[in-house]
């Protein structure tokens, strides 16, 4: 019975591999955790963010944008592309825990030659024969994962599709907050390009009413050229203002998946607001939090699995192979029991010399690993740092609005009084050029202060790993 002695045969065999697998089991690597961040005041671990984070600011065309970008951003879909990828070599990977069965039917047809000698009697033949020749086999292949070789394969297969998911979580995080600081960036030059719109009108005004008064002979051509000088300064500052906004608009419809000549961002000014509260949690969560840090963990799983494949190259390999089917010289008598043929070839291949190539590829591929765990170290302590940074730039840049905000009220005080002093002949006009200076230098870095403001809130966010869960990720989301 040639097929129960290739079932008993794969049978046995199977329960064989299920013993041990060579190479060290994962574990992950000791990170010092702190208990809390210094630029934060003690606490408890804060809620989860939320996914859709940007329902925070409360921002309709926000909202709009960041849409856009997960539907369209062609970074994000070669990311998901790079999954699927990953996923399918995984499962590749997996196809080697199962025998290899072929189907290959042939037929030939010989004709011998009328001059041999006949292998029975010696003599020559009287005629040629044409002889033909079925054969339907079927081929079986099947590696013995004694030392867990094939194992350690999938499960650095299957590591490396989790961290190319995480990636995508690293690059939708990435391209979901660029979409918000552009938003506001945006939106400060547009108040910036409001202010100096405005400053540039009543400039205008200034230099007509100099001028009455030149003609009139009340003031000399001087004062009117420094105010023509001021007009056209603040003139040129509003086109380079304007030039940033197209260029960041056309910066964003690329992250959004849109041609620059058919997208456009409506003025919205950016006014003095606060940028919403984000539950920053404990240091320790940012191991589970963000993307890159899964990312990076998942490649050190993978590369401590290769160990194992690298170690199992030391052992002996277990093949079988068999074969099975039916062979007949006629058609009619191809599927009789008669006609049936079996064939059962277990092998071994034992290492013996190989140069110190086995034992310089296991040195190189630990190597690999020691790389990779350095890489995680580095990315949870880059992460800690990030948020350090963030929280640092909020609190510095709250502190530098409200600062702000009082200079511009002084400078508009004192651009009063300069006014009153030189319309009474008591300061000389550079005075009132000093003033409207002063206060157009004040409103503009106010405005510049309050993108940063809400710029350090979104990276923040993005610090923390926004509203990423792996589950999703993995699940292919």
């Amino acid at each position: 019975m040639w097929h129960r002695a290739i079932l008993a045969a794969l049978s046995s065999l199977s329960l064989l591999a299920g013993g041990c697998m060579v190479g060290p089991s994962y574990v992950r690597p000791a990170v010092e955790q702190p208990t809390g961040f210094k630029s934060q005041p003690a606490g408890e671990a804060g809620p989860p963010i939320a996914a859709d984070w940007w329902r925070l600011y409360a921002e309709p065309e926000l909202e709009r944008l960041i849409t856009s970008a997960q539907a369209s951003n062609q970074t994000l879909r070669q990311a998901v592309a790079r999954v699927d990828e990953a996923r399918a070599l995984a499962r590749v990977a997996g196809s080697y825990l199962y025998p290899t069965v072929s189907l290959d039917p042939s037929y030939s047809r010989t004709r011998y030659s009328g001059s041999r000698a006949s292998t029975i009697t010696g003599k020559q033949v009287a005629r040629g024969v044409d002889v033909s020749n079925w054969t339907i086999p079927l081929d079986l292949s099947y590696e013995i994962d004694v030392w867990g070789r094939v194992r350690r394969s999938l499960e650095a297969a299957r590591a490396t599709a989790e961290a190319t998911a995480d990636d995508v979580g690293v690059v939708r995080l990435t391209v979901e907050t660029d979409v918000a600081q552009y938003y506001y960036t945006i939106r400060a030059l547009d108040a910036q390009i409001q202010i100096l719109k405005d400053t540039v009108t009543a400039y205008e005004e200034q230099v007509r009413l100099l001028s009455v008064q030149l003609r009139t002979g009340l003031i000399s051509a001087s004062v009117v050229s420094q105010a023509q000088a001021q007009l056209k300064a603040t003139q040129a500052q509003l086109s380079n203002t304007a030039r940033a906004r197209a260029n960041t608009e056309h910066a964003l419809a690329i992250l959004c998946g849109r041609p620059a000549p058919s997208f456009t961002v409506a003025s919205n000014p950016l006014q003095e607001v606060s940028p919403p509260a984000v539950p920053v949690g404990l240091p320790a969560q940012l191991l589970t939090r963000r993307p890159d840090v899964a990312e990076a963990e998942k490649n050190v799983a993978a590369a401590n699995a290769l160990i194992g494949v690298a170690t199992a190259e030391f052992y002996p390999r277990f093949m079988l192979t068999a074969s099975a089917g039916f062979q007949s010289l006629n058609a009619d008598m191809l599927f009789s029991w008669q006609s049936r043929v079996a064939q059962i070839l277990p092998s071994i291949s034992i290492p013996i010399f190989q140069g110190g190539r086995l034992r310089a590829n296991l040195e190189a591929t630990k190597a690999r690993y020691r790389q990779t765990v350095a890489v995680y170290i580095e990315q949870v302590l880059v992460a800690y740092g990030d948020v350090e940074d963030a929280l640092t730039d909020l609190h510095s840049f709250g502190d530098q609005v409200a600062s702000l905000r009082d200079a511009v009220a002084e400078s508009r005080n004192y651009l009063r009084l300069a006014q009153v002093q030189y319309r009474q002949g008591l300061a000389d006009y550079l005075l009132v050029i000093d003033a409207e200076r002063t206060l157009l230098a004040n409103q503009l870095s106010l405005a510049q202060a309050v993108n940063f403001q809400m710029n350090a809130s979104v990276h923040l966010i993005k610090a923390l790993g926004g509203g990423w869960d792996p589950s999703e990720e993995h699940s292919g989301r």
